[in-house]
């Protein structure tokens, strides 16, 4: 019985705020788990050069995102 709400949701959900995809490699989802993490990765490159290093937030959007996808994640 895992969907959404399930013990294994939360603990990917809080693996996927740290590092954006984690949480869906939790859950045994490689490819979206990378996906995940190349976002992040392009995000925080973008945000860092548009803002010349000075708040560089794309990292943590895609954080947000992939941590509410790994929350209503259902099998």
């Amino acid at each position: 019985m895992s969907g959404q709400g399930s013990a294994g949701n939360v603990i990917a959900a809080i693996c996927s705020f740290f590092v954006p995809g984690l949480g869906q490699l939790v859950q045994g989802r490689i490819l979206s788990a990378i996906l995940w993490f190349a976002a992040a990765c392009v995000a925080f490159v973008i945000t860092w050069l548009l803002t010349v290093s000075l708040f560089p937030f794309g990292w943590f959007v895609v954080s947000i995102f992939s941590c509410i996808n790994a929350a209503l994640y259902r099998r």
